[in-house]
């Protein structure tokens, strides 16, 4: 008998936050914003941390100026400075944008639009093998077809709805021209991974926000028909039955990313005497707030292996968590870090193909805290603090070298538990959190409230 191979080993990535995200007629670009469009040396910092897998952007907002004009200029030098210290790129054509002015997320030209640009982009660079043609379609549209904080502005369930499905279909036809060039281009999907928990009168949204928060995976694994729990709200809010079939006519990703938040866990509660600072929403039934789970929930979290083990359990496809950060001191940093490495560990022993954890925001972000709809010069150090105006790392780069060196190595920061492990964390007379389903699921409308990073 054969000895059964030895797994390989979790894996450390890296990424860089890159949104290009449109409020009204103005483009709000981290890149910039974080010095990294102008500092080449950011690479050799990457790779010196043991990184060999990094989330890199070739936008399209940053790329195509005008209909069919490209300037690659950047992304030439910046992609042959990865292949040169041997990193191998996930290339993301889109994050968090609508696409150039010419453009956006509602226009039916959409999909085709983005397809041709990563044609352009595959001819470019020929050997790039992974590729996110859109990051996190779902919660983009639910921020710009939904909430209206960004470009359309729009709030309403036609609007979502369109920009979900545009971007999805957009995903499938931007990888058929990349393997057009290259047939064994691999697609990495990512999208936010959480809950939606609830007080017990608001059972019946939870149900209809958790089967939701998997519509984008679900579309490009082709698994939206007549029998799905949101076909029906689907088709009502303008979808067409043959656009469903046409992404049902695709192979699924070869990966799912997670992207999971100290805040992706959501908590709806009609106690609104408790929230006063805090702005109501409503479905037509009830009114209700949208609060950090972690901040009122005091029994019945799901963390991040309950999280990770249901989305990879749902799927039976590799898996990753593509972006792990959080706004926080250092320690916080390493000990939220710390967290989603076990889950990992923990999920690969339980059977589920997690492959790797992105240390995401390595150059830190700016202004997350009101969803960059404005520049208010807000910053929040990654493995990298660039107030200075250079890259100077942080004890959270020194843990995350150390760990891609020694993975069983334990930081002193680990000796205490994380803020959200601490009863101090709730800031609101403490609920139960409950997330089965009760009743018929409607076709509410959410709560205009941001998600914490």
């Amino acid at each position: 008998m054969e000895p059964t191979p030895t797994p390989a080993p979790l894996e450390l990535w890296g990424g860089v936050e890159c949104t290009v995200n449109r409020v009204g007629d103005r483009f709000h670009d981290q890149l910039v914003a974080s010095g990294h469009h102008h500092r080449h040396a950011d690479i050799d910092a990457i790779a010196d941390l043991g990184v060999r897998v990094v989330r890199y952007p070739v936008l399209w907002e940053r790329t195509e100026r005008s209909p069919g004009c490209h300037d690659f200029a950047w992304p030439d030098r910046r992609l042959a400075l990865l292949r040169a210290r041997g990193l191998t790129p996930i290339v993301g054509l889109l994050h968090h944008g609508s696409g150039p002015p010419h453009t956006d997320l509602l226009d039916r030209e959409f999909p085709r639009l983005l397809a041709r640009f990563a044609g352009e982009v595959a001819r470019r660079y020929p050997w790039v093998e992974l590729y996110t043609p859109v990051n996190e379609p779902l919660t983009t549209a639910r921020f710009s077809g939904l909430y209206g904080h960004w470009y359309p502005h729009h709030r309403s369930d036609a609007s979502f709805c369109r920009a979900l499905v545009n971007q999805c279909l957009a995903t499938q036809a931007a990888m058929r021209e990349i393997r057009r060039v290259h047939p064994g281009a691999r697609l990495v999907h990512t999208e936010d991974l959480g809950a939606v928990l609830a007080a017990p009168a608001l059972l019946y949204q939870a149900q209809f926000e958790n089967e939701r928060r998997f519509l984008s995976h679900d579309l490009l694994c082709g698994r939206v028909d007549r029998e799905h729990p949101m076909y029906a709200y689907l088709r009502a809010s303008g979808i067409a039955d043959d656009e469903l079939a046409v992404l049902r006519d695709h192979p699924p990703p070869d990966l799912l990313g997670a992207n999971h938040y100290i805040t992706s866990v959501r908590f709806l509660d009609d106690r609104l005497e408790f929230y006063p600072h805090l702005p109501a929403g409503g479905n037509g039934r009830h009114r209700y707030v949208d609060v950090e789970a972690v901040r009122v929930c005091d029994d019945g979290m799901p963390w991040a292996y309950e999280l990770l083990h249901e989305l990879g359990s749902r799927y039976r496809l590799p898996v990753a968590v593509t972006e792990a950060h959080l706004a926080c001191d250092v320690d916080e940093q390493i000990r939220w870090f710390d967290e989603l490495w076990r889950a990992a560990e923990r999920c690969r022993a339980a059977g589920i193909d997690v492959r790797a954890v992105t240390a995401w925001s390595l150059f830190g972000a700016y202004d997350w805290h009101c969803l960059v709809t404005q520049e208010t010069g807000r910053y929040e150090p990654g493995a990298f603090d660039v107030r200075d105006g250079s890259p100077r790392p942080t004890e959270l780069a020194r843990y995350l070298a150390g760990l891609a060196a020694a993975p069983a190595a334990r930081h002193p920061a680990l000796a205490a538990p994380g803020w959200w492990r601490q009863a101090s964390r709730l800031h609101y007379p403490p609920a139960r959190a409950r997330r089965h389903p009760s009743g018929p699921c409607p076709g509410p409308i959410d709560a205009a409230v941001p998600r914490g990073v």
